[in-house]
């Protein structure tokens, strides 16, 4: 009898860590989360919170597509983005534990075709080298290779194409993210377990830990079911864009950000962090788990984190942050797609934490959001609430556009072919490849071979010329052209229109030179 009590009890424990325990907070939450979505207008959103290592919290709102009637639920998949950067670092850290690779094996060792742009960098760069974001790549290196998608750029042309890209400072000397060399993590993986990154991901990662909805590679929208999609804002309203088609293809950047999960499983994922069992343990060793959340490379604290969280140390591990907030160690990581955002956060102390995933426009929204639920935890006597701080980055806001170098397009037009016909033609950068710049009816019209959205008019703005892409998802960029000389070609450089956009569209880094005339 007392035999059959026990199992009663450990059968009773195990379902209840799977799923909410009764918190007298609910209401809390449900506030903080109902005046996030009526604050920022979301389309969806998918949110947990565990306290001392128990699920206290899952909350659903909205729906996969704005307007279609599908609610979003705790097994609805969002894509986590960078998120998936720790998903890539655990399995590394598995091949560590299983003798098939090690930290501070160079990569060449597994990757004879890796090249960097300094020979003795590629000589020198180490597998723990290619998680840090210490490289010497500029902020966003190459990440026109990987985004937007879809594109033709391979794993061996982003391999190919880092011998190209000039540093941006010294090997190991400060934090500059990039992805680039997440996605090489991702393939020395696969030289090193026997087979390709989304196998192992699969058989290493997420089989042992029960992440029965997560995705990764190829796999049926329809067959899968449930799958939020991104939106963007427009005008009152939510739009989606960029819809999965039924099959979804894999991706090359999945080992930096092409991962997708359930609210359930990515639960079950923090969880593993914060109150491993015997099985997770022995899935991944203490040490290694150790290593995966040790500070590795300094990053400087922001100005907002010293007044907000009284932060006073920042760094990256392998695929997380970390930094003190109110005087608590907190572990975390963030997640951006064009229409979808995330965050988990881990309190590892306190055995607490949270995580949520929302699929529209949501820096600001996923900023206070995280920002609110990390004080119910360091600062629970704290009044500030979800409108505080939204109205503090507002005003923030604000005194950023009274100063913004971003200039007024409201007078672009349409250049004329022939006021460019000394610049048109075929041009190439040695990484990223050919683009076109060449009439059509009427228009210059610019075309990136490998990434068909980066097509669009090229306008005249008073003296300069810039590509406005077809696609209003992506950040304009300026054209500015260079005449022949000293034998060398006609060359043309690019910037963003916006100088502090996205640093994925990393314009800045491409030297294309002209190498032919258009197609008739």
């Amino acid at each position: 009898m007392l035999l059959i009590a026990a199992l009663i009890l450990t059968a009773t424990t195990a379902h209840a860590s799977k799923s909410p325990v009764a918190n007298p907070e609910t209401k809390t939450f449900d506030k903080i989360v109902d005046d996030t979505i009526a604050r920022y207008h979301l389309p969806g959103i998918a949110v947990g919170v565990i306290e001392n290592g128990q699920v206290v919290y899952v909350r659903t709102a909205g729906e996969t597509v704005a307007g279609s009637g599908q609610k979003i639920t705790p097994q609805t998949l969002f894509k986590i983005a960078s998120n998936s950067k720790a998903m890539t670092t655990a399995l590394l850290g598995r091949l560590v534990d299983q003798g098939k690779l090690h930290w501070d094996d160079p990569v060449t060792k597994y990757l004879p075709q890796f090249r960097m742009h300094d020979p003795w960098v590629t000589a020198n760069m180490r597998v723990a080298d290619l998680l840090t974001h210490s490289s010497g790549l500029p902020q966003g290196g190459g990440d026109l290779m990987l985004w937007p998608e879809p594109n033709a750029f391979t794993r061996a042309d982003i391999i190919h194409g880092l011998a190209y890209i000039k540093p941006g400072y010294g090997f190991r000397s400060q934090y500059q993210y990039d992805n680039l060399l997440y996605v090489v993590a991702g393939e020395v993986a696969a030289a090193a377990g026997g087979a390709s990154y989304e196998t192992l991901m699969h058989r290493e990662v997420f089989e042992p830990l029960g992440l029965s909805r997560c995705q990764v590679g190829e796999w049926n929208r329809d067959a899968v079911g449930n799958v939020a999609q991104p939106h963007r804002r427009d005008g009152n309203g939510n739009v989606a864009i960029r819809e999965d088609a039924e099959v979804i293809p894999a991706i090359t950047s999945a080992p930096a950000g092409g991962i997708r999960c359930d609210l359930t499983d990515m639960l079950s994922w923090a969880r593993n962090w914060l109150v491993p069992t015997p099985a997770q343990l022995a899935w991944l060793s203490p040490a290694q788990r150790q290593i995966l959340q040790a500070p590795h490379m300094l990053i400087p604290v922001p100005a907002l984190r010293r007044t907000w969280d009284h932060s006073h140390v920042m760094a990256y591990g392998y695929g997380w942050r970390m930094t003190d907030v109110d005087g608590e160690w907190n572990v975390w990581h963030t997640g951006t797609l064009t229409g979808m955002y995330s965050m988990l956060a881990l309190l590892p102390d306190r055995r607490s934490g949270f995580v949520f995933m929302i699929n529209g426009d949501a820096d600001e929204a996923r900023a206070v959001l995280g920002e609110v639920l990390t004080k119910h935890f360091t600062a629970p006597g704290e009044r500030r609430d979800v409108n505080w701080y939204a109205d503090a980055l507002d005003s923030m806001a604000r005194q950023h556009a009274a100063t913004s170098a971003m200039p007024d397009t409201a007078a672009q037009r349409p250049a004329d072919p022939a006021e460019l016909a000394t610049w048109t033609g075929i041009y190439r950068d040695p990484w990223f490849g050919d683009i076109s710049l060449c009439p059509r009816e009427g228009t210059v019209r610019f075309a990136a071979i490998k990434s068909p959205k980066l097509a669009g008019t090229v306008m005249r703005l008073g003296a300069r010329y810039l590509a406005h892409w077809d696609d209003s998802g992506e950040l304009d960029a300026w054209l500015d052209f260079h005449a022949a000389r000293d034998g060398q070609p006609i060359t043309l450089r690019m910037a963003k229109l916006d100088p502090k956009g996205d640093f994925s569209s990393d314009y800045e880094d491409l030297d294309l030179q002209r190498i032919g005339d258009c197609h008739q």
